[in-house]
C-alpha cells in the first residue's frame, strides 16, 4: 500500500460546549444531589446499645458448630487446605462416639482470617459457619488465635445461618 502523505483527520459526532468543557453542569448535578440530601430526615443509629441487624448472608467470623454438647467437626481437615491464607490449623484425634474422629485442637488465627467463607463452603458436615459476630479485638498477636473455647457456638444460636445455607446449597 501506498501511503500518499493524506493523514485522515479523526471528527467527533459532538463537539463539547463551554459548559460541558468546565464541567459546570456535572457539578450542578453534584450540588443538586447534595442539597437534596440535606433536606431528607436524618437516620441515626445509636451502634453499642442498639446492634446493627445483619442479614443471614452476613460473613462475620468463622465458628464451630457445636450440636448437644459436641462439636461436629469430624477433623478431616478440607477447611485448612481450602483457606487461602493458612489461617486454619486442624489436629485430629480418634473418639469413642459414633464418629471415629474429632479435632483435639482447631485455632484460627484471626490476624490471618480474611473472612471469606471457603471454610464454610468445603465443610461437608456444616461443622465450621461464618457467625454474625463482627467484632474481633484483642491487644496482643497470642490473643488472636482462636481455639475450640473461642470458636464453639451452639446451633440454636447459629440457627438463622445455619437455614440460609441449606436453603442456598
Amino acid at each position: 500500500m501506498k501511503d500518499n502523505g493524506s493523514a485522515k483527520r479523526v471528527i467527533r459526532k459532538e463537539d463539547l460546549t463551554f459548559f460541558q468543557k468546565a464541567y459546570i453542569t456535572e457539578i450542578a448535578k453534584g450540588l443538586r444531589l447534595t442539597v437534596g440530601k440535606i433536606f431528607k430526615p436524618k437516620f441515626t443509629h445509636n451502634y453499642p446499645d442498639e446492634p446493627w441487624p445483619f442479614q443471614p448472608s452476613f460473613r462475620g467470623r468463622p465458628v464451630l458448630v457445636e450440636e448437644d454438647g459436641v462439636e461436629r467437626c469430624v477433623a478431616c481437615g478440607l477447611c485448612s487446605r481450602v483457606c487461602p491464607s493458612l489461617a486454619i490449623e486442624v489436629q485430629a484425634s480418634e473418639t469413642e462416639l459414633e464418629k471415629e474422629r474429632y479435632p483435639i485442637r482447631f485455632e484460627i488465627n484471626m490476624i490471618r482470617c480474611i473472612f471469606c467463607g471457603f471454610c464454610e463452603e468445603v465443610c461437608p458436615e456444616e461443622a465450621i459457619v461464618m457467625s454474625d459476630e463482627y467484632l474481633v479485638a484483642y491487644y496482643q498477636p497470642k490473643d488472636a488465635i482462636y481455639g475450640k473455647d473461642k470458636l464453639l457456638m451452639s446451633t440454636e444460636r447459629l440457627a438463622k445461618r445455619l437455614e440460609f445455607l441449606r436453603e442456598n446449597r
